[in-house]
């Protein structure tokens, strides 16, 4: 993930940071406590297709 393209996308629900996990391929909004795919390298910014963050995840 291209760290240029982490500094202006933001999570669709709440306009806040994104931040990366390498390991799941996913932006993670810990505010939100959602995870939204990347595909192919690019970012599926899409409420409907985010997952929600498991108590395990969001409190590591």
């Amino acid at each position: 993930m291209d760290h240029r393209l982490l500094e202006i996308v933001a999570c669709p629900v709440c306009n806040g940071k994104l931040y990366f996990n390498k390991e799941s391929q996913e932006l993670v909004c810990k505010a939100d406590s959602l995870a939204y795919p990347v595909r192919e390298g690019i970012p599926v910014l899409l409420e409907n297709e985010a997952r929600p963050l498991s108590v395990d995840e969001t409190h590591p």
